[in-house]
């Protein structure tokens, strides 16, 4: 394939102009910041009281996930072409039945310190990671053999936790399509894909997935998930991939013999945003180690500034992205802005519509969900290691795992110093629960939603949210069952 040199000028447009438009659609927080400057006793945060609601409160939540879940499958053309609409409809709702509760300005701060405090972090950093990741081009002739599709797993899972899950997978995600598509049996490649590379391989670093860098901004150490965890996660992944190799050989048995001709060298164009992907992770680490101690509060909800600078930083990075990139690169992956348009408008209803579901957990054992906080104490009040774990995870992959990780690890005394020496197994059990059992779902980690989407757009027949929740169940249920037996440190303890 030939890349021709463009003009500074052709690369504003196209391109540039689409990712202005997505940049504009970000800068209506700034609206709601503007709030900040009316006095602060008339917009403080009241709170809501999840001690005072009742399990109805959850029916939003549990409605806009149905609905991700059986859209594409009972009514996939109104779903592809409305599903924003549906998914604000499930938070309107969620949002009217919290100012019944509590009142409009209870309501408006819990909004605002959703979307200001969790969703903007989360949305601008994916946003950034899949720009530059974007303008990354693997060209050249990839087989797709058991050995090289092996390879790219392998590659992808110990990339991870130096990019990001999310980083990692939209790297390698389209040239492993693009050597796999001609294959008749391609989907499970996909599968294992966003299980390895999109999840399990981001359990080293705070860097590699969301809920483990919440911890490092909690005190964790940087290194403490590397040195705990690596047995456990080269044990999963090593199980994963034989599994995998196993799978795609009895695949490949039954494809066509392809073409035999000489095949081209495989080069990476667009060097240029692997700098970007650094510069990304060196935004990240500054953030979390740089405390001016200045801060915004916005109906009660503070705003750290070195939040804002990391923030507009990444931004910067993701429109450096597509100013540097040739145009050509971005077409010939195949790049469009409508997976990461997906992922921003259904985790915006899921980040509102959890506002109560939320509340009601953080109300501990005075709770509707007392029943579960229960569950992972002894009567002694020791904590159980192995319950933590199942319940962090399977929460983790139907709710957000940053903040259902940051839920059990305030559940657990909260004091990293505790965390990481006395009750390493209770830490363990909550970072692997949050990091792997995020595999399960489309929702349990964003990449995975932007994986399948991806895929989708490509011309792979990704199986349904059930379909999926099936085949990823039967492969890594087995394997947690396994977790949970292990007699390697951190043993997981069942009193």
């Amino acid at each position: 394939m030939t890349i021709s040199t463009v003009s500074v000028r052709s690369k504003r447009q196209g391109a540039s102009l689409d990712i202005r438009r997505s940049v504009t659609r970000l800068r209506g927080v700034s609206l709601v910041a503007m709030l900040a400057l009316l006095p602060q006793q008339a917009w403080a945060a009241t709170g809501l009281d999840g001690a005072a609601m009742r399990w109805p409160y959850a029916l939003p939540f549990a409605g806009l996930l149905l609905s991700i879940a059986l859209g594409p499958l009972l009514f996939p053309k109104i779903w592809h072409h409305h599903y924003g609409k549906i998914a604000a409809a499930w938070s309107l709702a969620a949002l009217v039945s919290l100012v019944i509760f509590a009142g409009g300005m209870a309501t408006l701060a819990a909004l605002v310190h959703a979307m200001l405090a969790e969703y903007l972090g989360f949305i601008v950093l994916l946003f950034s990671l899949y720009v530059v990741a974007g303008g990354i081009l693997i060209t050249g002739d990839i087989k797709a053999t058991p050995a090289i599709n092996a390879g790219i797993l392998a590659l992808g899972t110990l990339g991870a936790s130096i990019v990001g899950t999310t980083g990692a997978a939209m790297i390698l995600i389209r040239p492993l399509i693009r050597a796999n598509r001609p294959r008749r049996h391609n989907t499970h490649v996909v599968i294992f894909f966003i299980i390895l590379v999109a999840n399990v391989g981001g359990a080293l670093s705070p860097l590699g997935d969301p809920p483990l860098f919440v911890g490092f901004l909690h005190g964790v150490d940087f290194f403490w998930t590397t040195r705990a965890l690596w047995l456990q996660t080269a044990i999963v992944a090593g199980l994963l991939l034989a599994i995998f190799v196993a799978v795609d050989v009895w695949h490949f048995r039954s494809e066509p013999v392809g073409d035999t001709g000489p095949a081209q060298p495989v080069r990476i164009r667009g060097l240029v945003n692997l700098v970007l992907i650094a510069a990304i992770v060196a935004s990240l680490l500054a953030s979390a180690m740089w405390k001016p101690g200045v801060a915004f509060d916005i109906l009660g909800t503070k705003l750290d500034l070195e939040d804002v600078v990391r923030n507009l930083a990444l931004l910067a990075i993701a429109a450096l992205s597509v100013w540097l990139t040739p145009d050509e690169h971005r077409q010939a992956n195949g790049f469009t802005w409508e997976p990461i348009r997906e992922v921003a408008k259904l985790f915006a209803g899921i980040f509102v519509a959890i506002i109560p579901v939320i509340a009601m957990l953080n109300a501990g054992h005075h709770g509707a969900f007392a029943w579960l906080l229960s569950a992972v104490t002894g009567p002694d009040g020791a904590p159980r290691e192995v319950a933590y774990f199942w319940f962090t995870g399977l929460m983790s992959a139907f709710l957000d795992n940053a903040p259902t990780y940051l839920l059990f690890f305030e559940l657990a005394g909260g004091d990293p110093q505790v965390l990481m020496h006395e009750l390493s197994g209770t830490l363990a059990s909550i970072s692997m629960g949050a990091v792997y059992m995020g595999a399960l779902t489309y929702i349990g980690n964003a990449p995975n939603f932007m994986v399948s989407s991806i895929a989708s757009e490509s011309g792979i027949e990704m199986p349904s949210f059930f379909g999926y929740l099936l085949r990823a169940s039967a492969v890594l249920i087995p394997l947690f069952l396994l977790l949970t037996l292990l007699p390697v440190a951190p043993i997981l303890h069942w009193h």
